[in-house]
């Protein structure tokens, strides 16, 4: 380490010393740290001389370090990162511990890569592009102004609901001691509304949430303040400082990994955007950290039983809407004080999304028969239930198949949808599948017969409102947009196929719909180079209708060809996300590498540096290797295996 005692040692003094002397002189490196003067710069080095024989060789091993033990954010909270509960809290720890151990272990830490890399190299299936962007893209798990923390503060008892899930259904939805099962057999399955968001009134039912929500370990049941729940500024307080993370829900003897936090953007400063994060991103982090993803599950169901009642102004309209509703999931979990202060988005309200709460049950679902991890899923299930009982008050006619509301309620929330739609009604069909599947693994048979009648009723919507013979249309309004071609229409096809659960359609029908979104989407708009384009018009124009209909998202692209690969249309998958890949990646793209964003436009011009989306590249990793997965029931430690027939394989817990 090279600094001068008596001005300030450049890089170009450094060089020189080099130069002339071949090493840096101890009368040129300053022992003691110094500290800078206010727009003063400083060079710093490492040099080591070693002898090389003819024809040898020597490895020389360098580390670089640095130990920023604490972050700290707007509203003034702490945290210790996480390898602080590993290396202390010293000022030395870069040197003493993280570079001490870099140079230790290294060597192994290459070797476990190779190890892992290795398999997907060397299949032959592959083409050459495809590594590269796989590996590269994950990039942004580091890159995007992630913080990793370490349990730094005190976790009060948090007891979520007392009642047994399958008893308060019972209690609230079965009238006159008829239960569940005996309700859905008229095809009319019971209204389920947990919230009116925006009106913060709330029914029996979720009152009773709140009265059976033990705050402090106490035992004293929470006050309802005239049974509103937008009057309860004192209990929402209460609860947000009862229980700062998700980890409250950990079983027992399952390690609390700490916080994972990363940004959607370097542009989009949200923490752990949902929508985006946990529907296309989360196969990176699942198929490789399972426990920080599973940590980052549970933060967002202790978020779905959250109310804030303090108003938040949202740009587009100006409506004043309270800022987390209990039973939504949030659309990220904040920025200024993350996992107390929710929904840092303000675009819209996102209490009306139609896509969050549906894709938070297909979450929880996956990582349950991904893992095996029972303990899981029943802490889980209350949210998953609230978030499903939510969105029952946007099933107007009471179909079961839930309705846009004519505005961007969903992921694309510049892309108005009205009605039955093919993006999120899919996503509302996987998900009533799913909850059917995870009801069945925590033993509630009355919530299993009532999602699974549900399922059924809005799988026949989805099909007659929206298939139109070659592709399912964008809406069924009957508006200006409803026939266009979106290249994600099938992303509940797609989820369901991941998670080993029955298709949403008919397979001939997703082959058709998936070779016309390759004809038009992709192959139509610069010979497939650059991505699918989100909406096409059946005249072969693109739909210019809006900002993100016109767009290309790589992430969606991976998705896309996700969902193809899971069809058995592995070369349509490749040809579709090689334009991804090359418009990203190659030498003659756009050279967006290692800042992919969000969006590009055919001629190049691009929105959301550094966007954490097009990591959905690993469902296409997952669609080819699908892992093992744990359907049904997984099976108590010491019991005997279930006897299970299917094409996926099984194992026990």
């Amino acid at each position: 380490m090279g600094s001068s005692e008596s001005s300030d040692f450049t890089a170009k003094d450094m060089w020189q010393e080099i130069k002339q002397h071949g090493s840096f002189s101890e009368t040129r490196t300053g022992k003691e740290p110094r500290v800078l003067k206010p727009g003063s710069s400083i060079g710093a080095a490492v040099a080591a001389a070693t002898t090389v024989p003819a024809g040898g060789s020597r490895v020389v091993s360098f580390a670089l370090s640095w130990s920023c033990p604490e972050v700290k954010f707007t509203d003034g909270k702490t945290y210790h990162r996480r390898y602080t509960k590993f290396c202390g809290l010293d000022r030395d720890a870069a040197a003493e511990s993280l570079a001490h151990d870099a140079l230790l272990e290294h060597m192994e830490w290459e070797s476990k890569i190779q190890e892992w890399q290795t398999p997907i190299l060397q299949d032959k299936r592959l083409p050459e592009w495809y590594p590269l962007a796989l590996f590269n893209e994950l990039y942004y798990l580091i890159a995007g102004g992630t913080i990793w923390t370490g349990i730094s503060i005190t976790i009060s008892k948090y007891i979520m609901i007392c009642m047994p899930v399958q008893n308060r259904i019972r209690s609230y939805h079965g009238a006159e001691n008829k239960s569940l099962a005996n309700v859905v057999t008229d095809g009319r399955p019971p209204r389920m509304s947990v919230a009116s968001s925006g009106t913060g009134t709330q029914d029996p039912f979720s009152l009773d949430v709140f009265r059976r929500t033990d705050l402090q370990g106490s035992g004293t049941p929470v006050p309802v303040v005239d049974g509103v729940l937008g009057e309860m500024t004192s209990v929402t307080e209460r609860l947000r400082s009862a229980a700062a993370f998700g980890a409250t829900l950990l079983g027992d003897g399952e390690e609390n990994v700490g916080q994972f936090l990363y940004l959607e953007s370097m542009e989009y400063h949200m923490w752990n955007t949902y929508d985006v994060h946990y529907f296309y991103v989360s196969f990176a982090l699942l198929s490789l950290f399972p426990e920080i993803e599973l940590s980052l599950q549970r933060d967002f169901a202790r978020a779905v039983l959250l109310h804030d009642p303090r108003p938040m102004r949202t740009l587009n309209d100006g409506k004043t809407v309270p800022r987390k509703v209990l039973g939504s999931v949030p659309h990220d979990v904040g920025l200024n004080d993350p996992w107390f202060e929710l929904n840092a988005y303000m675009l819209h309200d996102p209490s009306r999304w139609k896509d969050l709460n549906p894709k938070f049950v297909m979450q929880v679902y996956r990582a349950v028969v991904a893992t095996g991890n029972v303990a899981f899923a029943r802490a889980a299930w209350p949210a998953v239930y609230l978030a499903m009982a939510y969105m029952d008050q946007f099933d107007r006619d009471r179909d079961g198949m839930v309705e846009n509301e004519g505005r961007p309620d969903q992921t694309y929330d510049l892309w108005s949808v009205s009605g039955v739609s093919a993006y999120t009604g899919g996503i509302w069909v996987a998900a009533l599948q799913a909850a059917a599947a995870m009801a069945r693994i925590v033993g509630d048979g009355d919530a299993e017969l009532y999602f699974r009648a549900r399922y059924r009723m809005a799988r026949r919507v989805y099909d007659e409102e929206l298939w139109n013979g070659a592709y399912f249309s964008y809406d069924n309004s009957g508006g200006k947009t409803s026939s266009s071609i979106m290249a994600d229409q099938l992303a509940g096809q797609w989820y369901a196929r991941a998670c080993g659960l029955e298709p949403v359609v008919e397979e001939e029908k997703a082959r058709s719909a998936l070779g016309t979104v390759l004809d038009y989407n992709v192959m139509r708009v610069k010979g497939g180079t650059v991505g699918a384009v989100n909406g096409m018009r059946p005249d072969g124009g693109i739909d210019m209708s809006s900002t993100q209909s016109k767009e290309i998202w790589p992430g969606t692209t991976y998705a896309v060809a996700a969902a193809m690969i899971h069809e058995g249309m592995l070369e349509a998958g490749f040809r579709t996300a090689k334009g991804a890949h090359d418009a990203s990646w190659s030498k003659d793209g756009f050279g967006y590498a290692f800042q992919t964003p969000e969006a590009w436009t055919a001629e190049g011009g691009y929105r959301g540096l550094h966007y954490m989306r097009p990591l959905s590249i690993w469902a296409m990793q997952w669609a080819l290797s699908p892992p093992e997965l744990h359907k049904d029931r997984c099976p108590r430690r010491g019991t005997p295996q279930l006897d299970m027939t299917s094409s996926i394989r099984w194992r026990a817990c």
